[in-house]
């Protein structure tokens, strides 16, 4: 089993420090084809409107992707079990950020939400896409990611 931590800091006497820690025990799929499309599947299934922030939520009640590419590209992420994926993201044709995961070795992209473009005619803008380091402070997991690889791995433990 592997875990993740999510740390919250305050700042005391000018040094941060850890004030809560979230932490997810959650197992590892392998890296084969077959369960990068199940693994996809699963995280496609267990995306809600409650994972996404407020702005994206309209455009999702016609398009059950949109929103969801960070949270769902960070959970295939930590869930794979390979290093040689690395994030990426690229604007898309509206000028807003869309994330995957490209493998580093033989440049196979792994996109969970790429059909929010195919479904309205559009292309995720893989063509335009350089790798990108995780959004947050110290790169550390968002919350949202952790709850999404809960859901779809319910028998793993999530605690605070």
């Amino acid at each position: 089993m592997d875990r993740l931590v999510r740390n919250s800091y305050t700042k005391v006497d000018g040094d941060w420090v850890v004030t809560k820690s979230t932490t997810l025990v959650y197992q590892k799929v392998p890296y084969t084809y077959g369960y990068v499309e199940l693994l996809k599947q699963k995280i496609q299934d267990a995306l809600t409107p409650d994972l996404l922030t407020k702005k994206y939520r309209k455009i999702n009640e016609t398009n059950p992707l949109y929103g969801h590419c960070y949270h769902s590209t960070q959970a295939m992420y930590y869930l794979l079990d390979c290093d040689t994926l690395i994030s990426y993201s690229g604007k898309d044709w509206r000028g807003e950020d869309h994330w995957w995961l490209t493998n580093s070795e033989d440049g196979y992209i792994i996109d969970v939400t790429a059909d929010q473009y195919y479904s309205i005619g559009e292309k995720p803008p893989h063509d335009v896409g350089k790798p990108t380091k995780w959004y947050g402070w110290k790169g550390r997991v968002h919350k949202r990611t952790m709850v999404l690889m809960q859901k779809i791995q319910s028998d793993v433990a999530f605690f605070e």
